[in-house]
């Protein structure tokens, strides 16, 4: 059986030979066009002036478009038709899209993008949450509320209180694959789209709504992206929609592809928020009640802020109980680049905030972090009964499924965290510049689209006569492995080699209406779906061979590429001949949607969550105290799956997402200047985790215990998002090595670069 085995990435060989196909690499036909856009250099004011004569003058240019030239709608909004293809008079941010540059060349059209005359009448801009704040500027008409229980009196009644405030930064996609887009015209004014976008079916729509067709005038394939961490989800639609507006001015294809600095200027972020909270506790450590404010900075447009936003109130309970709570949430507008989709979708954001909230009680009561973590968890699932009922989240939903009891027992003991701890003071105590700190932290996750609609996938699958096997889903491939676990599921439906399934681009000609690959659900929805058509395949198989051998269709099973019948064997290669000789349909679709979702987001009530995932990780890390500079010196991680459907896979997702998490809290820094000019906008600027800035010593394994109680596809849980909040893990262990310098609690910022590392040392050493 193919399930579960830890089998390599169906492209692996692909990719490290250069072979693997992306957008870039289809060859375009020779007589492709290159598009670019010309940008705002000012984040918000009225456009007096826009002279394009040297633009259209410029070698290697065919035409020039502004917003009056587009020919349907001039929007490339995912949600609530803020944000112009275009801008039409007035622009919101440096780096917004003012016109559309087609060339013969990409360079040429890049050139000749620069050569604009743009004269503006300045408006002030609003760039930061204090000056939002101050201004009411805000995507909702007040604050969101959700709250459980009497926070305010919970906190007055309890022994101990302690109140903060964190900034947590934004964070850059880099993904290796910058965005990109090619369209084809086709007859009858059809156009082929190929995208590199985590949602094919949002393309499909906003082309459509831009050229004035039905959706089933546009086709979109995707093959693969390198990369993409919710940054193809929504930010790949202007570039599809010029390409296919130009195509059809020009009746040529048409290409696009940003340039790593204009992607990085133009496109959205991770959401950077401001977190403060007041917290009320006993003298053991157990939370009475907690309160936290979140303002997020959203940028310009609304994008996909609000359920960003929604979803760091939901995790703001991370791993803990909160009897009483109350979560309150600022979106804020303001002019610089509209923040988008990223790795965990608001969740890391709330969760950094409860486990600030855990270390600063710790830190109050001169605890161990792990204890005071340890006594705040949820009820244990096998604790649960008639008698003793789950405890439930600030937004209502019972938790059940709590295994973080026995992981975090288990990997304390592999980790030998206890020993180490003690090691560490111990090295802290001898040595007055180089400091040591070592934290544990713990992940639970919700697994679904807070938009109940998108729980949903579909699938193709066709049994060739020669017992090989096609499918499409409705998920993209962007190197988390999707293909091939789905490919394993297939196989498994089949009792076949893996080799013997083929899946080809995703594609909206082939399965429709499809979700974005996106929620850590890719292979939730999608595996279930797929499993849905190979069953029904294989039920006609087997009936259609039952008949034949005159048995029971119960006694048909397929195993080891053979098919079994009654005390009969043949290779499933014949039997699929056989049933395509009888005319027996050998190709069906397979369907999918997310059982027992309810949620209500505007009252905050309900169950948005199918269940929820589990990790686990202690981080140990050295500061230099004279400079700030750090390093991780070791992490031990141990994550549930689930029943892994295939542990190679997902143990590189859990490897992954930990740096890249550790990454966003400890040295991705955005920063932006006075006049709303992004300064980090290239690799010299910007620095993500290199291979070297991973831990020398890293331990990462599955727990062999898991096993998922809901039922999804053999019993698997997500592990595209869960992993990255175990890199906050590092950024606890930053704050213990800095606790070491002196008597106030750090307080450190994320993300905590070696100058805030640096300034929090002095601060504990100055207190």
């Amino acid at each position: 059986m193919s399930i579960a085995k830890p089998l390599p990435h169906d492209a692996a060989r692909l990719h490290v030979t250069g072979q693997a196909r992306y957008v870039d690499d289809i060859p375009p036909p020779r007589d492709a066009l290159h598009l670019a856009f010309g940008l705002s250099e000012i984040a918000h004011g009225k456009i007096t002036k826009l002279d394009l004569g040297k633009v259209r003058a410029a070698p290697g240019v065919v035409a020039v478009l502004t917003a009056a030239d587009l020919p349907g709608a001039n929007d490339v909004s995912p949600s609530a038709h803020d944000e112009p293809l275009l801008a039409e008079g007035t622009v919101h941010y440096v780096g917004q899209p003012l016109f559309l540059v087609i060339a013969q060349t990409h360079l040429a059209a890049r050139k000749a993008a620069r050569l604009a005359t743009v004269t503006y009448d300045e408006h002030p801009a609003i760039l930061t949450i204090d000056e939002a704040m101050a201004a009411n500027s805000r995507f909702e008409d007040g604050p969101r509320v959700y709250e459980k229980g009497d926070s305010a009196t919970a906190i007055k009644d309890a022994p101990n209180t302690i109140e903060g405030s964190m900034e947590i930064g934004g964070q850059e996609h880099f993904y290796l694959e910058g965005q990109a887009a090619l369209a084809l015209p086709l007859e009858g004014d059809d156009v082929l789209v190929h995208s590199s976008t985590q949602h094919p079916t949002e393309i499909q729509h906003k082309v459509a709504e831009a050229l004035n067709v039905p959706m089933h005038a546009v086709r979109v394939e995707v093959r693969r992206m390198g990369g993409g961490f919710g940054g193809k989800e929504s930010q790949g639609n202007a570039l599809a929609v010029s390409c296919a507006v130009a195509a059809r001015l020009t009746q040529r294809p048409c290409k696009m592809r940003y340039d790593r600095d204009d992607d990085m200027i133009i496109t959205g972020k991770r959401h950077d928020f401001r977190i403060t909270y007041r917290a009320g506790f006993d003298d053991d450590g157990l939370l009475r009640g907690v309160e936290f404010v979140h303002y997020a900075r959203c940028g310009w447009a609304q994008d996909l802020s609000l359920p960003v936003a929604d979803r760091a109130m939901l995790h703001a309970d991370n791993a803990y109980h909160l009897p009483h709570a109350r979560i309150e949430s600022h979106r804020l507008k303001t002019n610089t680049q509209s923040a988008t989709a990223f790795r965990g979708f608001g969740g890391p954001q709330g969760m950094v905030g409860i486990e600030r909230v855990m270390d600063h009680i710790a830190h109050h009561l001169g605890y161990d972090p792990v204890e005071v973590r340890q006594r705040n968890f949820y009820t244990a699932s096998q604790q649960i009964s008639e008698t003793t009922k789950p405890q439930t989240t600030p937004y209502g939903q019972a938790v059940d499924d709590f295994v973080l009891h026995e992981i975090t027992e288990t990997l304390l003991a592999q980790s030998d965290y206890a020993a180490r701890r003690k090691a560490v003071a111990a090295w802290n105590a001898q040595n007055p510049v180089l400091k040591k700190g070592i934290a544990y932290t713990p992940v639970k996750f919700g697994i679904s689209f807070t938009l109940t609609h998108l729980n949903q996938a579909g699938a193709l699958v066709h049994v060739y006569q020669d017992g090989s096997i096609h499918l499409n889903h409705g998920g993209t491939e962007m190197g988390q492995g999707l293909f091939q676990k789905v490919a394993q599921v297939a196989a498994a439906s089949f009792g076949v080699d893996v080799e013997a399934v083929k899946i080809t681009a995703t594609d909206t000609g082939k399965v429709p209406n499809t979700s974005a690959t996106a929620a850590s659900s890719g292979s939730d929805l999608n595996g279930m779906a797929v499993q849905a058509a190979c069953d029904t395949i294989r039920e006609r198989i087997a009936e259609h061979l039952a008949q034949t051998h005159q048995t029971d269709p119960r006694r048909v099973y397929f195993e080891n590429g053979k098919v079994f019948v009654g005390d009969d064997e043949m290779t499933f290669a014949a039997a699929a001949q056989s049933a395509y000789q009888a005319r027996v349909s050998l190709s069906t679709t397979g369907f999918y949607k997310t059982p027992d979702l309810a949620w209500d987001r505007l009252k905050g009530q309900g169950r948005p969550f199918f269940y929820f995932a589990y990790g686990a990780a202690v981080t140990e890390v050295v500061i230099d105290t004279l400079t700030g500079e750090n390093r991780m010196l070791r992490a031990d991680i141990l994550h549930d799956a689930g029943t892994s459907l295939n542990p190679a896979l997902d143990i590189g997702q859990v490897e992954g997402g930990f740096v890249q998490g550790a990454g966003w809290l400890t040295t991705e820094e955005l920063i932006w200047d006075a006049k709303g000019r992004l300064r980090t906008h290239a690799p010299s600027t910007y620095k993500i985790p290199a291979c070297s800035d991973r831990p020398d010593i890293f331990n990462v394994s599955l727990w062999s215990e898991g096993r998922n109680r809901e039922d999804t596809i053999y019993r698997s849980k997500a592990v595209g998002e869960p992993p990255f909040m175990l890199g906050i893990s590092g950024f606890m262990a930053l704050s213990d090595a800095v606790a070491a310098c002196g008597d106030a609690y750090p307080a450190l910022d994320a993300p905590a670069t070696p100058e805030c590392v640096f300034n929090a040392v002095n601060r504990g050493r100055t207190s």
